[in-house]
């Protein structure tokens, strides 16, 4: 495989010119027009009879599945905009496509519009396409290729051949008909072109990845925000854009969650990978299947995160003097809060100590008491400044329950958040484009790495040891950590937080080499079921270690600092470990802050 940087995920027009309407084959062009919008050439940019036609249609049939957009307004929704369905989304469309009509001729439209087309697979623009399905210039293409292709914009996930070669036929068929109904073709060349035997060649060049669709997304999506990337960037004549995709860490996460979800559940999923040294973007996955769902949640989906939300408490925590042996009672407890409320936080199935537990031990068991006192000892405020200075522009409410992850944010922001304890306290941001060239070879942008620490490193590495306790046996004692099953299968190690709300599941963990965050769910915020809850940690133990499999078990995880020093405790009250305990542990703290025997928490553990 090649280094991420010296691949070119997304070329608009390979390095070819672009191709003049006049050096295509008249049957893509005339395939395209009776499929796509056959007034093109009466109309101003909207087809205001198939608009009434569709309308009708979806009204009576009691769905919105028939659409009435023209070919000018498709290019417009290509060249400037992104694809939600909200009214500003498609008053913005109205808009370009008005402009388009007044500025350009209906050639210079249609030709636009066939040069950057998606066609799937990556193919964006006619010629692309051609050259990738059957390897020929599309000035070649006779008129079984052409139908073919012209199919294929609708719905590139659902109609290549490579994908479903009996979908891609039905479709070529439907576009056939469509040429013969408007006696552009005989009856007898329809015939003929629908039974000619097509070979095509992309399948020989790259196994086909569907999933890589909704990495696409996110770097179409990041193209539009790229200040020196003109909007209408069609008009250079075709665009290399690198990113930090790696296409075996994609191709292993794709057949991980089809392995990993039932066939028939309706759960859904997002997934991304990410380097957390720079933030880039190495696979991601915004559903379990693009043809299923188009839709991506990694992108422009926010849940409730659960206790996720925790880290960022604890290292606010260890800034204020905590240590991974500060103490707090597990119990039933009913916090009073201002103007006579009160609040009062359960933990999973209802599990207490009743007695001193350590901050390591409450992040084994996600204890949601402890968590709380926190919360409130530090101030309600402190966690929402602490998500802020990691990178979470989310807007989070100053509420008790905040810790617990009652509030929604994006997997992309989390995955940010949780990067800057990955590369030990510098902000990241996530991105997928390392460098974006024009057909000339002109480097119109290329990423600047810059670090700015917000974060102290010998704290973080000391938060980051803890997060090893969700999978330590050694913090078996009344309750078992919550990854407790990974124990046996991880093969490096790893910091990892869970996260559960009634219809959310989050895994998120990372060592120096990479981080991924999952988020698993129902689109519809059902409640999930027990057995929906081993998904995620499934998706994350597997992505992760099979990304290091060649990597030696300790070269993924870090050195500790000249200021930290470690010393063995009773791992569950976090006391300095005495000839009769059974249960020890080395635990790392700040030089000078480590657990002593005489410290009065300690003598109020034992009162307790």
């Amino acid at each position: 495989m090649l280094d991420a940087e010296d691949q070119v995920f997304f070329n608009g027009s390979d390095n070819q010119e672009w191709i003049p309407l006049s050096d295509m084959s008249p049957y893509i062009i005339n395939a395209t027009i009776y499929t796509e919008d056959k007034h093109f050439y009466q109309h101003f940019g909207f087809d205001f009879l198939r608009i009434g036609k569709a309308f009708l249609n979806n009204l009576t049939t009691n769905n919105h599945s028939q659409g009435a957009s023209t070919i000018t307004q498709q290019y417009a929704k290509n060249l400037f905009l992104d694809f939600d369905r909200t009214w500003k989304r498609k008053w913005e469309e109205a808009l370009y496509t008005m402009r388009i009509e007044a500025n350009y001729t209906k050639d210079e439209i249609l030709e636009g519009y066939l040069n950057t087309i998606n066609y799937g697979h990556g193919q964006y623009g006619i010629e692309n396409a051609s050259q990738y399905y059957f390897h020929k210039s599309c000035k070649e293409l006779d008129l079984a290729e052409a139908s073919l292709l012209a199919g294929l914009p609708k719905a590139p996930g659902n109609y290549s051949p490579f994908i479903d070669e009996e979908a891609a036929k039905k479709r070529q068929k439907i576009v056939l008909n469509q040429l013969e109904k408007n006696g552009i073709i005989s009856k007898q060349e329809k015939k003929k072109a629908y039974q000619e035997g097509l070979v095509f060649v992309g399948e020989e060049q790259e196994e086909v990845l569907t999933s890589i669709n909704y990495y696409q997304d996110a770097v179409m999506e990041e193209l539009k925000e790229l200040p020196s990337i003109p909007t209408d960037y069609s008009k250079l004549g075709g665009l290399k854009i690198y990113t930090s995709f790696h296409y075996d860490l994609q191709k292993n996460l794709e057949d991980i969650i089809k392995d990993t979800f039932p066939e028939e559940s309706s759960l859904q999923t997002a997934v991304v990978v990410m380097d957390p040294n720079d933030g880039g973007i190495m696979a991601l996955m915004g559903g379990r299947n693009y043809q299923s769902s188009s839709y991506n949640r990694a992108l422009y989906s926010k849940r409730q995160v659960g206790s996720t939300m925790k880290p960022y408490l604890y290292y606010a925590a260890l800034e204020n003097g905590f240590t991974p042996s500060t103490a707090f009672i597990s119990e039933r407890t009913t916090f009073p809060l201002e103007k006579g409320k009160t609040y009062s936080p359960h933990n999973y199935n209802d599990v207490y100590g009743d007695k001193a537990i350590s901050m390591a031990t409450a992040i084994a068991y996600s204890d949601n008491i402890y968590a709380v006192k926190t919360h409130l000892f530090l101030g309600t405020d402190t966690l929402i400044q602490m998500a802020k200075r990691v990178g979470i522009e989310e807007e989070l409410d100053e509420v008790p329950s905040l810790p617990l992850g009652t509030s929604e944010i994006n997997i992309i922001s989390m995955a940010e958040g949780y990067s800057t304890f990955a590369n030990l306290g510098y902000k990241v941001d996530g991105h997928t484009i390392r460098k974006v060239v024009d057909k000339d070879g002109h480097v119109l942008y290329e990423r600047k790495e810059s670090k700015d620490y917000v974060l102290n490193p010998s704290l973080v590495y000391i938060l980051n040891q803890m997060l090893t306790a969700p999978y330590d046996p050694a913090y078996i004692d009344y309750n078992y950590p919550t990854a407790i099953s990974l124990s046996g299968k991880l093969k490096h190690t790893y910091a990892l937080k869970s996260g559960t709300t009634s219809g959310d599941n989050w895994n998120i963990g990372f060592n120096k080499d990479v981080l991924c965050a999952v988020w698993v769910g129902y689109d519809d915020n059902q409640e999930l079921v027990k057995s929906d809850y081993k998904y995620a940690q499934n998706i994350w133990y597997r992505t992760v270690e099979g990304y290091e499999e060649n990597v030696d078990e300790q070269d993924g995880w870090y050195e500790k600092p000249n200021n930290v020093v470690g010393v063995l405790v009773e791992p569950i009250s976090g006391r300095p470990a005495s000839d009769q305990d059974q249960n020890i542990k080395l635990m790392y703290y700040l030089k000078g802050s480590e657990p002593r025997g005489d410290e009065p928490v300690f003598d109020e553990i034992e009162k307790n």
